[in-house]
């Protein structure tokens, strides 16, 4: 699948951190969503088709691992990537049931956004029989 054909949600409530995600991945050639709150990002998939969510735990109102858990509820073949600035998070058990496995999380600030970009590609593989 190319690029153009690979849409996103990114799910974070820092600007500046959702801005430079976002303007990396369009300018990779992704179509690229956002929701600066769990809750806005589950109202967007009652109307979107979305491939990959790159998540933000620290979230306001939902954490991101709640967020994962139901969107996983609404869009089963849906793939996550977890972005976060904690320096201390390791996965639930939960999430790791949902299939998430360590080499999908990312820590901030991420020096090389291509692995974002590889990781998106790798999901998306994993998904196509």
């Amino acid at each position: 699948m190319k690029a153009e054909d690979i849409r996103v949600l990114v799910v974070d409530d820092e600007h500046v951190v959702c801005s430079n995600v976002i303007a990396f991945l369009e300018d990779e050639g992704f179509t690229v969503f956002s929701a600066p709150s769990g809750e806005e990002a589950l109202r967007l998939l009652d109307t979107l088709e979305v491939h990959v969510g790159i998540i933000d735990m620290r979230l306001p109102g939902i954490d991101g691992n709640t967020f994962i858990i139901k969107a996983h509820e609404m869009k089963p073949i849906m793939k996550f990537l977890i972005h976060t600035g904690s320096t201390n998070y390791s996965l639930p058990a939960s999430l790791v049931d949902l299939g998430i496995s360590p080499r999908q999380v990312f820590r901030k600030p991420l020096v090389d956004m291509r692995l974002l970009a590889s990781a998106i590609h790798r999901l998306v593989r994993e998904e196509i029989p």
